[in-house]
């Protein structure tokens, strides 16, 4: 455990990621009032969106990029960090991932402290555990950093849902035009243009996952980063991206291929079926510790996730999932607490 120190004055936050804005909103806002903190931003349509619904000003300093223009990309975005961070003179700077923060930081004699919890980003962890002067992980993370990891009993998810942070806000249902008794199932498709999803897959035919579902009396409302098939978009919400843990909080199931609204799902204590073929500690430790998600890979793993979600939505995986979010919440803590103590170096939680 890192020891205390005087708390610095000027912090550097840098947002890669819509779930970076959720991550750091709640240690932001406590830590504005005594000190200066520069936000600056890789765009993307969400992220932006969620820190102007927030409040937050930020400069956006980079653009997202994927395949052979990811490169150069990564060179400009550090370039012009490293102008911005020359500019503020941060004493702290801080990330998830953060291999440019990691670089940037010892470039202008700031400390970097990295947040993490993606172990088969590999690229990026190997390019950022040499520089970084900390860097922070769930204790059921995977991988061993060495005498700089910090590990705490938590999880990203809990900076933001923790229930300390977050109410649900049933108005919701009549924003997506649900009965108030209707039951519904969030279905996520993602993109797979990050860099840490090359080769990975999930869910084979999206119009079969709806058809299964439907079949057992509930509506499927999808969310999804790229085209749906013509016969099942009409399944799309549009809903403002801030009010998307509204939806997850008052579903009957989760199925998607995103990890990280399918953690946000298990520990708002909706049931999450997770089908990628990539897993992390995470993952493992909800599936494994608490029951709340269901891990969903190999070649079967679409045949596999409509099996589980059909049992769990016709009751016939009978579990207690609000006492098993109990038991998470009594075991973890609010993940805002450590980024607050490991941004001002008081590293208690």
């Amino acid at each position: 455990m890192p020891t205390a120190s005087s708390e610095p004055e000027r912090l550097l936050v840098a947002i890669q990621h819509p779930a970076h804005v959720h991550f750091y909103r709640h240690a932001i806002r406590e830590l504005e009032a005594d000190h200066e903190i520069s936000i600056v931003v890789r765009d993307s349509e969400v992220a932006t969106d969620l820190l102007d619904a927030y409040g937050f000003e930020y400069d956006v300093i980079g653009r997202s990029a994927s395949g052979v223009r990811l490169l150069a990309a990564q060179g400009l975005y550090e370039a012009r960090m490293l102008r911005r961070a020359r500019a503020f003179e941060p004493d702290v700077m801080t990330a998830i991932g953060g291999s440019a923060v990691a670089h940037v930081a010892r470039a202008v004699g700031a400390k970097s402290v990295v947040f993490t919890d993606t172990e088969h980003a590999a690229l990026t962890n190997k390019l950022m555990a040499p520089f970084a002067d900390e860097i922070w992980t769930p204790e059921c993370f995977h991988a061993d950093f060495g005498a700089k990891q910090v590990r705490y009993p938590g999880y990203h998810e809990l900076a933001y849902l923790h229930p300390d942070r977050f109410t649900p806000d049933e108005s919701i249902r009549e924003d997506v035009g649900l009965g108030s008794d209707e039951e519904y199932v969030v279905l996520r498709l993602v993109s797979w243009e990050a860099s840490h999803d090359a080769g990975a897959g999930g869910i084979d035919d999206v119009g079969d996952v709806v058809d299964r579902l439907e079949a057992t009396g509930v509506r499927v409302l999808i969310t999804a980063e790229g085209d749906l098939p013509s016969r099942v978009r009409n399944r799309q919400v549009d809903i403002e991206p801030h009010r998307m843990h509204d939806l997850l909080a008052g579903a009957s199931l989760f199925v998607g291929e995103g990890a990280t609204m399918a953690a946000e799902s298990a520990v708002l204590g909706t049931p999450a079926v997770y089908v990628n073929t990539l897993r992390m500690g995470y993952t493992d430790e909800l599936e494994a510790r608490y029951g709340l998600l269901y891990n969903c890979q190999g070649s079967f793993r679409h045949r596999m996730a409509l099996d589980v979600a059909e049992s769990i939505l016709s009751g016939e995986e009978d579990r207690d999932w609000e006492s098993a979010r109990e038991r998470l919440l009594d075991e973890k803590v609010d993940t805002t607490d450590v980024i607050l103590g490991a941004l001002t170096g008081d590293g208690s939680y």
